[in-house]
């Protein structure tokens, strides 16, 4: 057995590192089954992060936002991806991606919209979802010059961030990297530009709209993200199910970690695996009884090929092991960190 004392101790400390967490929550749901080590373990490793880092992290991303604004930048839409977005970051002292998109113009995916409207009604879509993918290709075309548009507002971000920072980063290619010394935390700030493909024009944009992250060393966009709607969909099926979907991301996250494998799992994959889980399998579960459910996942993954290949992203716009069969050994070696808690617990005759 794993010395779970000592993992929960390195837990906590990444968790909480300056012992804000309030305990009773956590010890009053511990002491109404068996007690054991490796149960205290899997209830803080599906833990969410104390709300008052996070609010935090979130004060740097407003502050960073502030400043900006006051500088100048006026033709721009801020928007926040990543992790804390969804609380299901590990880290008390995590970053923040503060998106800083332009609104001057947005792309737009004209071989699919014309595409669909060629086929007209056979596509499958009602009379005003082509109505409304017609109405785009009748805009006006932007007339300026969109990466010079994009330069200058990374540029002109550069300017203003340095004057207020003292640790400003303004070496990496798509981010400008900030530390907010006072609250201890980094910020990221991505300049990008909006995307509305098929599915975010039939659907009136919002959160459905993609963003493309500017290079500035190659000046050029890059591929196409969705991170507003893989946001909304982690939030609101967590929220129907009191929780437990954030409460198994954490925990794969947590055992990524803690681990000697290699597990080449990035969180976008970690929010795949788990939102795939069909709710009525965990809906009433209790938070042990969320290990093995993630371990049936991973092996439904790992044994059939052709399953693991047919998993989307959150968004439902990418394939997350398609041709990518070193992910699925990755996949093995997480399973076999389940699989070892599994039989700890079973030992403390935890009734799974």
């Amino acid at each position: 057995m794993q010395d779970y004392r000592q993992l929960t101790r390195q837990l906590r400390s990444r968790l909480d590192p300056e012992n804000l967490i309030f305990e009773k929550s956590i010890n009053e749901e511990l002491s109404s089954i068996s007690y054991a080590d490796v149960l205290e373990y899997v209830r803080y490793a599906m833990n969410g992060v104390e709300p008052a880092y996070t609010q935090r992290s979130k004060e740097a991303g407003e502050r960073v936002k502030t400043h900006l604004k006051n500088g100048g930048i006026s033709d721009a839409d801020f928007q926040y991806q990543g992790s804390v977005l969804t609380d299901t970051h590990i880290k008390g002292y995590s970053d923040i991606d503060l998106l800083v998109i332009s609104n001057k113009f947005y792309s737009w995916d004209s071989v699919g919209v014309r595409q669909i409207l060629n086929e007209g009604y056979s596509s499958g879509y009602q009379t005003t979802q082509l109505q409304k993918l017609r109405y785009e290709t009748e805009l006006t075309n932007y007339a300026g010059n969109a990466l010079d548009d994009l330069r200058k507002l990374r540029l002109d971000s550069e300017v203003i961030l340095k004057s207020k920072y003292l640790d400003c980063d303004i070496n990496k290619p798509k981010s400008i990297k900030i530390e907010n010394k006072d609250l201890k935390r980094e910020v990221d700030i991505v300049i990008a530009n909006w995307y509305d493909d098929v599915l975010s024009i039939v659907n009136n944009k919002g959160a459905y709209r993609g963003i493309q992250v500017y290079n500035k060393y190659e000046h050029a966009k890059g591929k196409v993200d969705y991170p507003a709607i893989s946001i909304e969909r982690i939030n609101e099926r967590s929220a129907l199910t009191a929780g437990r979907l954030k409460k198994m991301i954490r925990f794969l996250k947590n055992l990524k970690a803690k681990s000697n494998l290699t597990i080449d799992l990035s969180s976008f994959d970690i929010n795949a695996i788990c939102y795939d889980i069909q709710v009525s399998r965990y809906q009433t579960a209790t938070f042990y009884q969320l290990v093995p459910i993630l371990y049936a996942q991973l092996k439904r993954l790992t044994d059939d090929i052709n399953v693991a290949y047919t998993l989307k992203s959150v968004d439902g716009r990418e394939y997350i092991f398609w041709g990518k069969s070193d992910k699925l050994q990755s996949l093995r070696n997480l399973m076999t960190e389940i699989d070892s808690i599994l039989i700890d617990l079973k030992n403390s005759r935890i009734v799974l």
